[in-house]
């Protein structure tokens, strides 16, 4: 009678995995849809590529700012860092005070022992500077006159040149001299729009600009394995790279990866999809450059898996439950049966 249910069991759970495989096999596969038609264009591919358009600073992009010119608007107060040009004329003195003179951190420069050694110059206009420095040299020097101008400001240099980050928020910081917004800018308009904040703080300031680090253009590889997920790998996208370029990036076509690939172009919305095909064979056994796309910022690189890999792992999952289901009652078939063979339910033979 136990027999008799085991095999019951049995009986319906096959039945019950046919029916699951007959009613999902149709459907997991669908049929190959016809790519449409792609129209004859002048599109850019690996024997006449194009050049980007001009570039766009964006976010989170590095510029190189370097200040070619950063003299403080009037009256301005010497600092440290800072370099004085002085001028003096004396008719007693071989050693005349002619050159440029760092400001130390103390706020002082040096003369030389001839002058009075170190002078305290911090704070201080260029004009005051002169009548101080006159001042106290003429108690040596009766006939001596200096004239002081700022040579160079070591606080504006500090503040200004160097690496800037591009925030978030489209910004770029100056330090003292806050931000400037230089997002969707080409190069050109963003150091108009840097000399333009900085006149507020300095005489008729130069700077340049240049992209340090290039890191708001990408384009993206993805890869589809044959229903277990799919991969995307973002890349920089230097202007140069092909669609065979883009996938020897990620080390060539996966082992469940078909000869399936294609080009998904980004579109606005309410436009039709751009998709580009193309042919893998061609591209790698024949040197065929017809549909060796160059792919621009943005675009996606689509490595179709394997129809047959990807019913493989749709049919192993929907069999899983069954699967289980059948090795557990097959276990306890066994294991009954075991049992009863050695007497212990009183269903063994005795010997008699």
């Amino acid at each position: 009678m136990f027999r008799s249910r085991c095999v019951k069991t049995v009986l319906w759970t096959l039945a019950t995995v046919g029916l699951t495989a007959g009613g999902f096999g149709c459907t997991s596969v669908p049929k190959k849809k016809a790519a449409d038609p792609v129209p004859d264009l002048q599109l850019p591919k690996e024997l006449n590529k194009v050049t980007h358009p001009t570039y766009t600073v964006e976010s989170p992009d590095i510029l190189l700012i370097e200040s070619t010119r950063t003299i403080p608007l009037p009256p301005y107060l010497v600092q440290p860092l800072d370099a004085l040009l002085l001028i003096g004329k004396d008719d007693d003195s071989t050693e005349p005070i002619k050159g440029i003179y760092p400001v130390d951190p103390d706020g002082t420069i040096n003369l030389g022992e001839t002058y009075g050694g170190k002078h305290q110059v911090s704070d201080l206009t260029a004009k005051d500077i002169e009548k101080k420095l006159t001042g106290e040299l003429r108690k040596s020097f009766k006939s001596i006159s200096v004239s002081v101008s700022l040579a160079s400001s070591g606080r504006g240099v500090q503040q200004i040149a160097g690496q800037h980050l591009v925030r978030p928020d489209g910004t770029v910081g100056l330090g003292v001299y806050g931000s400037v917004f230089v997002a969707g800018m080409t190069l050109p308009q963003a150091k108009s729009a840097i000399e333009q904040h900085l006149t507020k703080y300095l005489y008729r300031p130069e700077v340049s600009v240049d992209v340090y680090s290039y890191n708001s253009k990408w384009y993206y590889v993805i890869t589809d394995f044959a229903g277990n997920g799919e991969q995307v790998v973002r890349l920089p996208s230097t202007g140069n790279e092909t669609v065979l370029d883009a996938i020897s990036q990620i080390g060539g076509l996966s082992a469940v990866s078909s000869k399936r690939v294609w080009v998904a172009r980004p579109a606005p919305a309410g436009v039709a999809d751009q998709i580009l095909p193309v042919d893998w064979k061609g591209i790698t056994r024949r040197g065929n450059t017809c549909t060796n796309y160059q792919v621009l910022p943005g675009d996606r690189v689509f490595v179709m898996g394997q129809p047959i890999t990807k019913f493989d792992n749709y049919f192993g999952r929907v069999l899983a439950p069954a699967e289980r289901a059948l090795g557990f009652t097959l276990l306890g078939t066994t294991t009954v049966q075991t049992i009863q063979g050695n007497g212990l339910f009183g269903g063994g033979n005795n010997g008699n």
